[in-house]
């Protein structure tokens, strides 16, 4: 694995990039795939949808719902949902 530089100075400082330094820096290039997949899961929402709150749960209920992957939030709120409906409220 070849050596690369640090981008700070003996003092810990970072030095302010010279015009050579300037001219020599490259485009980055594609990005990795994983990356790319992740920046283009979701564009700007048109119309909120949701609230945004802040809400205390139990840990366990927590970990819970993380174990079950991406989009846990969601399947929290379908749970409340379907609590409402089955006490005769409306989710909506």
């Amino acid at each position: 694995m070849p050596r690369t530089r640090t981008l700070t100075d003996a003092s810990g400082e970072v030095p302010p990039l010279t015009d050579a330094a300037l001219r020599a820096l490259q485009p980055a290039g594609k990005l990795p795939a994983a990356l790319q997949r992740k920046l283009g899961v979701r564009g700007p929402q048109r119309t909120p949808t949701k609230e945004r709150i802040t809400i205390r749960l139990s840990h366990d209920v927590v970990e819970q719902f993380r174990a079950t992957g991406d989009g846990w939030q969601t399947r929290i709120d379908k749970a409340l949902q379907e609590w409402l409906s089955a006490r005769g409220h409306s989710a909506t």
